[in-house]
């Protein structure tokens, strides 16, 4: 009889992820932080009783998330470029 199940693959031969590089990095931060700053401000709140219920709170976030991605690859706030910079000066940038 064999056995159903297989042994895991030694670690060598998983494919090893790529690093991110610093300035992607720092443009997901600084969309996060965008993300967050709108949510605060109330962007994507619901108006009165008929502005879309339940649903459209579940998805403001993504709404958010999308309008903060595009802010920071239109040029941003500028902090992408002042923490990629700082990224690379301490070294753990890649």
């Amino acid at each position: 009889m064999t056995d159903p199940i297989s042994p895991p693959l030694p670690i060598e031969t998983l494919p090893r992820p790529r690093p991110m590089s610093a300035q992607r990095a720092a443009e997901a931060l600084e969309a996060s932080f965008l993300a967050e700053m709108l949510k605060f401000a109330g962007f994507g709140e619901q108006q009165n009783t008929f502005s879309g219920g339940a649903g459209e709170a579940q998805f403001a976030t993504f709404h958010r998330e999308a309008l903060a991605g595009q802010i920071v690859r239109r040029g941003g706030l500028g902090l992408a470029d002042i923490i990629a910079q700082s990224l690379r000066e301490s070294g753990d940038a890649r």
